[in-house]
C-alpha cells in the first residue's frame, strides 16, 4: 500500500517537474539536427523554419548538419539524445524508407522518435528526354511495354527517393526499364539532357529550368495533388495511373520521451509558422508544398510510408549502396 502511494507520489512529482520544465522551455539554445548536408532540400526547409522558432521562443534554434549514411547518421544521433526538447531532428521522408532498406539500423523510427509536424512535401517531376516520342504518362507506359528492358532511367543513387519512386511506377505500370544510378542529381540530369538515359524522377526545382527551356520534357508530378511550384503540370495519377503517389516530405521529430507539453506546443507553433504567407511563399519558391500537419497525421504518414516502401523494396529487390 505504502509502496504504491510512494510510487504515485514520485510519478506526480515527476509530472509536475516535467510540466514546470515545459512551461519555461526553452531556457537555452535548441539544437536542430538536419540529417543531410547544407544546400539539401531538408537543410533549406529547416533554415526557412528555424529563425521563426527563434522569434517565437526567444531562444536560438540552431541547425546542426549531421549528414552521412543516407541520413541515418543524424537520425540515430537524435534518437539517442536526451529527450528534454533541446535536441530535435529535421529529416526528409527517406527516414521511413530507410527502415525497410537497411537491415542494421541503430534506431527504430516508430519507437525512438516522436513526430511533431510535417512542414512541407515535395513531389518529383517525371521528366523525359525531348527525343522520346511521348506526350504523356500513358504514351510512356505503352512505349516501355513495346520495348521491354530497352529504355533506361537515371536515379540520384541506389535506394534514394527518386529511385524508389521509379520502382513504384514500374511496379504499378507493370513495365520493365533499366536503372542507372548516379551520385546525386546534377550528374543524373546532365546525362538525361545528353540523351544517355531516357527519363527520371527529379526534384521539381532542379529540373524546371530545363523543362522551361525545352531541354527536358515533363510528363507529370508524383504527388497526390498538383504542386504549387508547377501548377500546370498534371499529376501522374490524373494522367494514366490512378492512386500513384510518391513524394518526399520534410518533418520535425523529437527523441521519444520528450515531455508532451514541449512537443505539443512545437506542433502548434510550427503549424502557425507554415501558415504564415512569407514562409509559405518561400517554401513554394523552393519547390515544396506547405503542409503543417498535426503529430497524429505525421504518425499515420510514417506508418503508411514504411508499409509502402517495404513492399516496393521487397518486390523490386532494391539493395542499399
Amino acid at each position: 500500500m505504502h509502496h504504491t502511494l510512494f510510487k504515485s507520489a514520485l510519478a506526480a512529482g515527476a509530472l509536475c517537474a516535467g510540466a514546470a520544465l515545459a512551461q519555461n522551455y526553452p531556457t537555452k539554445p535548441v539544437r536542430v539536427i538536419v540529417s543531410f548536408p547544407p544546400g539539401s532540400g531538408a537543410d533549406i526547409t529547416a533554415r526557412t523554419i528555424t529563425p521563426r522558432l527563434t522569434e517565437v521562443y526567444g531562444q536560438q534554434f540552431i541547425v546542426d548538419n549531421r549528414a552521412g549514411a543516407s541520413g541515418n547518421l543524424g537520425s540515430e544521433i537524435a534518437a539517442r539524445a536526451v529527450p528534454d526538447g533541446y535536441t530535435l531532428l529535421f529529416t526528409p521522408a527517406s527516414v521511413a524508407s530507410s527502415q525497410a532498406l537497411y537491415t542494421k539500423l541503430g534506431y527504430n523510427l516508430q519507437k525512438d522518435l516522436e513526430p511533431i509536424s510535417i512542414i512541407a512535401s515535395a513531389p518529383f517531376v517525371l521528366v523525359v528526354h525531348p527525343s522520346l516520342p511521348v506526350k504523356n504518362v500513358k504514351d510512356l507506359i505503352a512505349m516501355a511495354k513495346a520495348r521491354p528492358g530497352q529504355l533506361l532511367y537515371a536515379s540520384t543513387g541506389n535506394g534514394g527517393s527518386p529511385h524508389l519512386a521509379m520502382e513504384l511506377f514500374k511496379m504499378q505500370a507493370k513495365i520493365d526499364i533499366g536503372h542507372i544510378p548516379y551520385k546525386g542529381t546534377p550528374p543524373a540530369v546532365t546525362d538525361l539532357i545528353a540523351g544517355q538515359v531516357s527519363m527520371m524522377f527529379a526534384n521539381t526545382l532542379s529540373v524546371l529550368p530545363y523543362v522551361n527551356s525545352g531541354r527536358l520534357k515533363a510528363l507529370g508530378i508524383s504527388g497526390a495533388k498538383r504542386s504549387a511550384a508547377a501548377p500546370s503540370l498534371p499529376t501522374i495519377a490524373e494522367t494514366g495511373m490512378p492512386g500513384f503517389e510518391a513524394s518526399t516530405w520534410f518533418g520535425m521529430l523529437a527523441p521519444s520521451g520528450t515531455p508532451k507539453e514541449i512537443t505539443a506546443r512545437l506542433t502548434t507553433e510550427l503549424r502557425k509558422i507554415v501558415q504564415n504567407k512569407t514562409v509559405a511563399d518561400a517554401l513554394v519558391a523552393q519547390g515544396a508544398d506547405p503542409i503543417g500537419s498535426t503529430a497524429e497525421e505525421f504518425q499515420a504518414r510514417i506508418a503508411s510510408d514504411i508499409d509502402k516502401w517495404t513492399r516496393t523494396i521487397k518486390a523490386a529487390g532494391v539493395k542499399a549502396e
